[in-house]
């Protein structure tokens, strides 16, 4: 059998979608608008006064060229701000990959983020966060003690996962949405999916285990930002905005809650 909304034209694709749905023209239109949202979302926080919180990714991350651009350009201060990554790749060992792994998501946000911004400018070391598989409760303490997190940007996987929050049909979406900060082993389809899309399909060098932020953490941030682009995401945009709510595809259990958005290219929606 063959679900109907895998077949949904774009028309079908956002006459009812159960979780939000905006089209952009190309990738660089989805991740402007993705930068450009940080920019607000930081200068309305420091308007008022008050700290930014994210949930930031390493994958999508080709906002972080037009974010990093922004700021320097317009003296955007970050002082104010706690970047919280969701996660990070382990090795055998279950520690951090060294940042100078290729696959690190840490390496990644210095070279590509962190040392692209002017220092008198930059988010402060200390705010700088990824979860810690040696000290797993640290960012839901965090968390709760800085209010909550503004807004919570990410991709979607292959199997609906947010984050590496793989897919459990054994769960029931309380006990899925109840699932805070952990090590857990990457799934055959998830490891198969980066190493294509991130390692040159070097499948045998991928890393077997993770440690991730909790569905908790994001399903409880006040907003939820979700940008899409590949190919294959064709199909899991159409499961996460019509098929049943369920731990078996994650993202679905994002369904009905408020200030939820999924940004697709034109390629995704067609």
């Amino acid at each position: 059998m063959i679900h109907e909304y895998y077949q949904y034209s774009r028309e079908q694709l956002l006459e009812r979608p159960k979780i939000p749905l905006e089209v952009g023209a190309d990738n660089e239109a989805v991740f402007r608008a993705m930068a450009d949202e940080m920019v607000e979302e930081i200068q309305s926080r420091a308007a008022l006064g008050r700290t930014c919180v994210f949930i930031c990714p390493v994958g999508p991350v080709g906002q972080y060229p037009f974010f990093v651009e922004r700021v320097n350009r317009e003296n955007i201060s970050l002082k104010h701000c706690w970047f919280i990554n969701m996660d990070e790749y382990l090795d055998g060992e279950k520690k951090w990959v060294p940042m100078s792994h290729p696959l690190s998501f840490r390496g990644f946000m210095e070279r590509e983020v962190y040392s692209q911004i002017r220092p008198e400018l930059n988010v402060p070391e200390g705010q700088r966060v990824f979860p810690d598989p040696e000290n797993l409760a640290y960012i839901p303490e965090l968390i709760e003690k800085l209010g909550g997190v503004d807004v919570c940007f990410g991709g979607i996987g292959l199997n609906g996962h947010l984050a590496f929050n793989e897919a459990d049909p054994s769960k029931s979406p309380e006990e899925f949405i109840a699932l805070k900060t952990r090590v857990l082993p990457i799934s055959p389809e998830t490891r198969a999916a980066n190493a294509i899309g991130d390692f040159g399909g070097a499948l045998e060098d991928m890393p077997s285990y993770c440690v991730t932020i909790g569905f908790h953490e994001i399903y409880h941030a006040r907003k939820i930002r979700l940008g899409v682009f590949r190919n294959w995401h064709r199909g899991v945009v159409r499961r996460a905005a019509y098929g049943a709510p369920s731990a078996e595809f994650p993202v679905s259990l994002l369904q009905g809650r408020e200030d939820v958005l999924i940004r697709m290219t034109g390629m995704v929606a067609e």
